[in-house]
């Protein structure tokens, strides 16, 4: 089922007055930035060993991220775990009565599969699925 951590999801509300914190004090390489539009989000990603740190900065006033920056303030979004089968992991926990924010995957950063699972039934966590995109 899964594979390893992917990411940690931070959210912030500045994506370049963050990103100096993560190259310049913990000597962290930014080694790619994009738009996930389907998301209103921009995202940078930093490798930290074979995980990513994954900055989110909301586009637009409804975005989830600019929302959860206003209510909660900057920190912690949510933690991703890399599957080996997005759609069976997903049918497995929709079995089990977990509480899907998204039943089916859809495309996310790096051209993934992505889906998100319930805090209320992770402890108050916030998780990601996440399938490779030559996995699929």
């Amino acid at each position: 089922m899964l594979k390893k951590i992917d990411h940690i999801g931070i959210a912030t509300k500045s994506i370049a007055e963050a990103l100096p914190f993560y190259t310049k004090s913990l000597n962290l390489e930014c080694t790619h930035t994009e738009e996930v539009a389907s998301e209103k989000v921009n995202t940078a990603f930093l490798p930290l060993g074979e995980v990513n740190i994954e900055l989110l900065e909301g586009t637009d006033p409804e975005s989830p991220i600019t929302k959860y920056v206003e209510k909660r303030g900057e920190g912690i979004h949510h933690i991703c775990y890399q599957v080996d089968d997005i759609n069976a992991t997903l049918a497995q926990m929709k079995e089990q009565g977990i509480k899907l924010i998204n039943e089916e995957p859809k495309r996310g950063a790096h051209n993934k599969l992505v889906a998100f699972v319930h805090p209320k039934s992770t402890g108050g966590i916030l998780i990601e699925l996440s399938q490779d995109a030559g996995d699929h």
